[in-house]
């Protein structure tokens, strides 16, 4: 597994120890990790915090050409809301963990040019399932259905 992967399956797994939901994602330039996070919406209360809002939150103000010469991993295919923080910051390639149990705005990302990796990575989509499995009212909340 890529290592960066593995720093952001790692951040999943201390979601789901804290008590959320396990998504997680680094934020990496240049080979120097600038930010890293878990979904947090449950921890915190939050209606914010996925994994990828997460890492933005903790890579802190960067200049613009920082974070356009930067790479997002991800272990799940990123929602709307973290497709357009993705997009405002200008990342030009995102790697994802795996899109089985969830296909976020992979199509919008691409069409606005950021080039997309999906690695089907095993222990990514073992997480999310198990995890959707065992905790259905919160899985869909977090995505928004009813």
């Amino acid at each position: 597994m890529d290592q960066y992967l593995q720093l952001a399956l790692e951040e999943a797994r201390l979601g789901l120890a804290e008590g959320g939901i396990p998504i997680g994602s680094v934020i990496v330039h240049q080979g120097r990790v600038l930010g890293r996070g878990h979904n947090r919406r449950v921890q915190q209360g939050s209606a914010i915090l996925h994994g990828e809002m997460d890492a933005f939150e903790n890579a802190g103000r960067q200049p613009a050409h920082i974070y356009q010469q930067s790479v997002l991993y991800t272990t799940l295919s990123p929602c709307p809301m973290c497709t357009g923080a993705i997009l405002l910051y200008g990342i030009p390639r995102v790697v994802i963990g795996e899109n089985q149990t969830f296909l976020g705005d992979e199509a919008l990302l691409r069409a606005r040019g950021v080039q997309v990796e999906v690695l089907q990575d095993a222990a990514c989509v073992a997480l999310m399932r198990d995890f959707i499995r065992d905790h259905p009212d919160l899985w869909n909340e977090d995505i928004g259905q009813p």
